[in-house]
């Protein structure tokens, strides 16, 4: 059994970009078959974790794909296609 590829979405409460990248992300799982989470690096931050917030918090949204940095403010479809395709 093969791990599936992890797509995260840091985003913000109120974020309307972000809830666009959201539904697109969410289109795009069922169709390349990976997982997708969301973090709220506001929440993230309350919790203990302020990292999140202070390296992403000034260009949400950000999409981790496997944890790494892949895009922010708008997906790169066409380079998360040939990603996820590797």
């Amino acid at each position: 059994m093969t791990d599936r590829p992890k797509v995260e979405l840091l985003t913000r409460d109120g974020c309307a970009i972000c809830a666009r990248a959201y539904a697109r992300l969410a289109e795009l799982a069922g169709e390349l078959d990976f997982d997708l989470a969301t973090i709220d690096v506001d929440a993230a931050a309350a919790a203990g974790n302020p990292g999140l917030r202070a390296e992403f918090g000034d260009r949400l949204p950000v999409i981790l794909l496997d944890g790494r940095e892949h895009s922010y403010w708008e997906i790169d479809e066409p380079r998360l296609r040939a990603d996820l395709a590797r």
